[in-house]
Order: structure tokens, then C-alpha cells, then sequence
């Protein structure tokens, strides 16, 4: 007797600069994905829509996205009853509606990897993988994430960050000043350094403001630390356990590792798994040992779940160690390095799946109403003020 395979829902695309990257990530996951598990491929349109089909497994399907959606039917997520069906939303009489048991975001940046989408799934009710709302706003918000990182004493660039409404006058000149040039300036709640400029006079830092805020209304900015080393380390698990990989190194062709540098030019694009990096990274034992430390650190602090990435920056003369950011659905889901730490890509999606499930489990024994009714006991004349 053949056994239900469990429906996993891969939610990629999205409202996101980060749109393409996106979908590479996805299409990775789904080659190597574990034949225990049934695979509904999600695809989020650059307009918010849902399409899925059975065709939506392969990088080629994407090459023209206007086509993808002239050409397939629309989907909507609902609950009914006690489960969580995938309808299309206009009547077929060859489509009929499916369970998804759990949903898998592989959404970078914006309206994805930022808490919205898991909000929307936690209101479905629906088990699903990587951080949770608050985690991931924070791991997408560059200041919010700083602030709690600075606040648990872990070593950040010197930074300071600036509003869209605040005028770029004497005050915000005279604090720049006084962090020194060279700078680098960053919009909050972007990824795959879009928006992200290296600057060396107050003339390049005001056309530079300016561009990144074409994309969000809140900058960070940074000392630029010269001679740089850049050292990245992913760390899979809950609060309760997580676990780090081996380090990488990444290897630049510009100042900074540009968004052509990350997706572009590679053969048959593998996005973050495609760019040029040093595995293991070539580094102290105690000099790895800190940057893991401050990996699992940094992990708990910002109380993420799945499979992360955090990034570190490392003065090459002083060895001085800073952590960069947190990537909370980082691109490839980092793959690379789990597999260069004996964990293959196939075994990750299972670990993630069985985290995600194991949060649900946990979140289903908790109270989260009461059976009264405050409007009843009103009327009857029970509770005389609100």
C-alpha cells in the first residue's frame, strides 16, 4: 500500500529586487529535494499573484516571466476546515485543488525573507520552514539587527543610520565626517549588495544616498575596513540547538562583492554556489574558532530558525573580526558550505523540514484563546468597563 507522501509547498519569486535570485535558489532546491516529500512548486509573480504547475522545476521555465504568467492559471492559498488547500482561482474542471501540508520559503529581500510571508502563513495555520516573523524582519532590518547584535556585545563596524526624511544637510555631513572615509552605504532591507556603494568624499557619499534611497527609506552606514577580509559561516538549527558549518572566504573582483559578482557570469548561473570562494576558509584555529563562536551567537541572539547565513568582516592586519549581517533564507540556502561540512543538500531539506515541523508541534500546545466570549458577558451586564 503506497504511503501519502507529506505535500511540501517551495514558495519562490516574489515582490523583490531579489526576484531572479530567487527563483535560482529554488530551482537548486527542488533537483535535490528528498523523494520522501511530494513537491508543489509556488511561484510568486513580481506582482504579488501565485501560479503553480508541475512544469515549475526547472530554470529554463523562467527565462521569459511574462510568459509564465499569460500562460498558467492563478492560484490562491486557503484554510478550510482543519487544512490547507491550493485552489486555483478561476473554476477548471482539469484542475482541482490540493493540500499543502508545509511550505518551504525560498523568498530573498523584501515581502519574502523579511517576516511578511511567514505571517501569512502562520494565519493559514500552515507548518513551515526557516525563521519566523520576528527573526526574519530582524535578519532583513540592517539597523534593527545591528541594534540587538550591539546590545549582546558582539562586535559590529563602526555605523551610524540615516532616514529618507531626514535632510541630507550639516548634521548628517558632520556625523559622516567624524566616522571617517572611506564609507560604505547600504539600504536597510536590501540583500545581494543592491543599493550598496563604496564612498571617499561627501560629494560620492550625497549621489550615493540618494541611488539607495530609490530603495528604502532608511541607510546604513559603515566605516570601510581596509585591508578586508570577507568570511562567511551558515549555522542550521532552533533556539534549542543549532550547529555551525565550515567557514568560507570569498574571493572579490571589486571592492565590495558586487550583485554581478554574486549571479552573474556563471555557467548556467548557480547564484551564491557559482561565486568564487575559498573552502575551507584559510584562517587560524583560534581565529575560526572566534568567527563560529560569534556565528552562534549572533544566531541565537536574533532568534532564528532553519538554515542561515551570517556574514563576518576581517581586518586583514589587525585580524580584527566584525559581524556583517545575517541572512535569514540566504541564497542557495547555502548548500555549498553544509556539503563541505558532510551534510549533503538533500539531508539539509529534510533537517528543515523536520525543524519547521518541530516549531509547529511546539506552537500548537500553546494557549492562544480563551473559550468565552467578552461580548457575551457585556451584554449580560458582567463586565461594565473595557
Amino acid at each position: 500500500m503506497d504511503v501519502m507522501k507529506l505535500s511540501v509547498a517551495i514558495a519562490f519569486g516574489g515582490v523583490s529586487v531579489e526576484h531572479e535570485i530567487s527563483i535560482l535558489s529554488a530551482m537548486q532546491a527542488i533537483a535535490a529535494f528528498p523523494d520522501a516529500y511530494e513537491i508543489v512548486p509556488l511561484y510568486i509573480a513580481k506582482d504579488g499573484r501565485m501560479y503553480s504547475d508541475a512544469s515549475f522545476q526547472k530554470t529554463e521555465v523562467f527565462q521569459d516571466l511574462t510568459k509564465v504568467t499569460q500562460e498558467n492559471y492563478e492560484v490562491q492559498l486557503v484554510r478550510e476546515h482543519q487544512r490547507v488547500l491550493m485552489q486555483w482561482k478561476k473554476h477548471h474542471f482539469w484542475k482541482t485543488s490540493r493540500v499543502i501540508d508545509f511550505v518551504l520559503p525560498i523568498l530573498h529581500g523584501t515581502n519574502g525573507e523579511d517576516g511578511s510571508f511567514q505571517g501569512f502563513l502562520k494565519t493559514l495555520h500552515v507548518p513551515f520552514a526557516q525563521c519566523g516573523v520576528l527573526s526574519g524582519a530582524l535578519g532583513q532590518d540592517k539597523v534593527a539587527m545591528k541594534m540587538i547584535l550591539q546590545d549582546q556585545g558582539l562586535p559590529l563596524v563602526p555605523w551610524f543610520y540615516w532616514w529618507k526624511q531626514e535632510p541630507l544637510e550639516e548634521a548628517f555631513f558632520a556625523k559622516a565626517q567624524r566616522l571617517g572615509y572611506p564609507m560604505i552605504i547600504k539600504p536597510s532591507n536590501l540583500g545581494s549588495s543592491i543599493g550598496i556603494a563604496v564612498v571617499q568624499n561627501a560629494q560620492e557619499l550625497k549621489k550615493a544616498m540618494e541611488e539607495g534611497f530609490q530603495y528604502d527609506d532608511k541607510i546604513v552606514i559603515e566605516k570601510v575596513i581596509t585591508p578586508l577580509r570577507e568570511i562567511n559561516a551558515s549555522v542550521l538549527g532552533d533556539m534549542e540547538d543549532a550547529k555551525c558549518s565550515v567557514l568560507e572566504e570569498v574571493v572579490k573582483q571589486d571592492t565590495i562583492l558586487s550583485f554581478q559578482d554574486k549571479y552573474e557570469g556563471h555557467a548556467k548561473s548557480k547564484g551564491m554556489a557559482g561565486t568564487n570562494r575559498r573552502v575551507p576558509a584559510s584562517l587560524e584555529k583560534e581565529e575560526a574558532q572566534e568567527i563560529t563562536s560569534y556565528a552562534l551567537a549572533s544566531f541565537q541572539a536574533l532568534q532564528a530558525e532553519g538554515v542561515v547565513r551570517i556574514d563576518f568582516l576581517m581586518n586583514a592586519d589587525t585580524k580584527d573580526i566584525y559581524v556583517n549581517e545575517i541572512n535569514s533564507i540566504p541564497g542557495s540556502l547555502a548548500y555549498y558550505l553544509w556539503e563541505a561540512s558532510g551534510l549533503t543538500f538533500t539531508k539539509l531539506l529534510e533537517e528543515l523540514i523536520q525543524l519547521g515541523m518541530k516549531r509547529w508541534r511546539r506552537e500548537e500546545k500553546r494557549i492562544v484563546s480563551f473559550d468565552t466570549n467578552v461580548l457575551q458577558l457585556q451584554a449580560k451586564g458582567g463586565s461594565k468597563q473595557l
